[in-house]
């Protein structure tokens, strides 16, 4: 089945669809390239830039792309420097807000690929774009390498696939609208010539990811909530930091891309903190609802809305998980089927035994996959500054996931014991 049919010219052949991979993902690339350049360029014509000719600034450029895909720059500061190291320093913390362009553009890829394509040809308009992708991506971290950054062109190659390749499938799945259409695989087909017994657990296990999801999307939901009110409420503090730095304008909106390029970072953060394992600003400092202790910090102006002073009801928001493990417990009712309780209850009589213990397991099992959802969110929106101290940003991925496997295994069970009276209708 087509996808879409493209009207014919007499005379003029089609092009081929490994070209037109190419030429879309090409597009994306340089697009991206140039939401990166555009701010770099008006701060060299405004003198921003000392002592940096055009082509320095191009391998800044470059670099600038490159770490929005991702890609770890290891940094060489010169002896002397403050905050240089012993040791060559790696710069790995990467704004996933910007990481959306690239990712929008190959999903937009991605849905006119599918439209050019034919179920069983899809895969060739996909080699040729991330083949070029690959291939931009190597160039860029040759290019943009210097005696004080050095990129590993096997990164360079990898790593900006991650977000490319995660658009163009959602988009070529956006456009084709089932998996059959898309790779020629009848899921469906395949699940329904399966044992009774394997759909039944394959439902329950598909539906207890579906809580683990929801509990997790509803924590970072939380989280995103609190930073917008640390913002609003610390909104003339940031002001006033903005002031003393005295930036200028293009300086200033510069610095205004960067700090919303990292706010999905900072929302990271303040899963760690609302978890109750915290969140890091430096080495041997810690911010969390229990304890507190930060060193000198970077004049950037969004830190001026970091919890600080009295938060002798901080720990409240411990209870936040929780509430979205209560939320996926009650989605769990209303759209899941738990057939290990009925599995149970088959091989055990006694009711009083048989749904504590499956609505206790059911909590584990969707606290454990909101703990690997919350550890994987924490690990993206965390890293190294590469400078000084600051080599140490972000949440612990282990402990902010057990932190949270457990919360949200608890708001489970509650969620999924009380749902019954939740959902009861009131009668006439």
């Amino acid at each position: 089945m087509k996808l879409f049919t493209r009207p014919k010219t007499p005379g003029v052949l089609p092009m081929p669809l490994w070209l037109q991979g190419v030429v879309e993902l090409g597009q994306a690339a340089v697009l991206s390239a140039l939401l990166v350049f555009v701010p770099l360029t008006g701060v060299w014509f405004a003198d921003g830039f000392a002592d940096r000719d055009f082509t320095s600034l191009a391998r800044l450029g470059g670099q600038g792309w490159l770490l929005i895909h991702g890609v770890p720059l290891t940094l060489t500061l010169p002896a002397g420097t403050a905050g240089a190291a012993a040791a060559p320093a790696v710069l790995s913390l990467f704004p996933l807000g910007l990481t959306l362009i690239p990712f929008f553009l190959s999903w937009r890829a991605g849905r006119r690929l599918a439209q050019a394509s034919y179920t069983d040809q899809l895969w060739q308009a996909l080699l040729g774009a991330l083949g070029t992708y690959a291939l931009l991506g190597t160039a860029a971290a040759y290019f943009s390498s210097d005696g004080g950054v050095s990129i590993s062109l096997t990164a360079g190659a990898l790593i900006p696939l991650i977000a490319a390749g995660l658009g163009l499938i959602v988009g070529a799945r956006r456009e084709a609208g089932s998996w059959i259409r898309l790779i020629g695989v009848d899921l469906t087909d395949w699940i329904s010539r399966t044992s009774q017994h394997s759909r039944w657990a394959g439902s329950y296990v598909w539906s207890v990811i579906r809580a683990g999801v929801v509990g997790i999307t509803a924590a970072l939901g939380f989280s995103a909530l609190l930073v917008t009110a640390a913002l609003a409420m610390s909104w003339a503090e940031i002001v006033t930091v903005y002031q003393h730095l005295d930036a200028g304008i293009i300086g200033g909106a510069v610095l205004t891309v960067v700090e919303v390029g990292l706010m999905p970072n900072f929302v990271g953060w303040a899963l760690g903190w609302t978890s109750g394992a915290g969140f890091s600003l430096g080495t041997g400092s810690i911010i969390s609802p229990l304890e507190t202790t930060v060193g000198p910090l970077p004049a950037l102006p969004v830190l001026a809305a970091l919890p600080s002073g009295g938060m002798e009801y901080a720990y409240a928001v411990l209870a936040l998980p929780v509430f979205a493990g209560i939320l996926a417990g009650w989605w769990f009712l209303r759209e899941g089927e738990n057939h290990f309780d009925e599995w149970l209850s088959l091989k055990i009589r006694a009711r009083w035994f048989t749904a504590p213990v499956s609505t206790l397991l059911l909590g584990i099992f969707v606290g454990l996959v909101s703990g690997i959802l919350a550890a994987a969110a924490v690990l993206v929106s965390s890293g190294s500054a590469g400078i000084g101290r600051f080599v140490d940003l972000g949440a612990d991925p282990l402990w902010t996931g057990i932190w949270i496997a457990a919360e949200v295994a608890v708001g489970t069970v509650v969620g999924y014991a009380v749902g019954p009276w939740l959902e009861r209708e009131e009668r006439p």
